[in-house]
């Protein structure tokens, strides 16, 4: 088990960079009011980090792959 061994799919992270974009602008936009803000922008950037890596630790801990298998 590799740390940082790319296991996410291309819809996944888009899916994961989406979600993290959302959470991020809807504390910028005060959507979300602390402390759940505090919560909701620690979600968005851990999104966007593992978007942006193609890795998920929990996926590495669980075995889970997105990422199809080239031939």
């Amino acid at each position: 088990m590799k740390l940082f061994e790319k296991n996410e799919g291309k819809e996944d992270r888009i899916v994961r960079a989406v979600l993290g974009a959302l959470l991020l602008a809807a504390i910028l936009l005060a959507s979300i009011q602390a402390p759940l803000s505090y919560l909701a922008g620690l979600v968005g950037l851990i999104l966007l980090f593992t978007a942006a890596m193609g890795s998920c630790l929990l996926y590495s801990l669980f075995g889970f792959k997105t990422l199809s298998k080239k031939k």
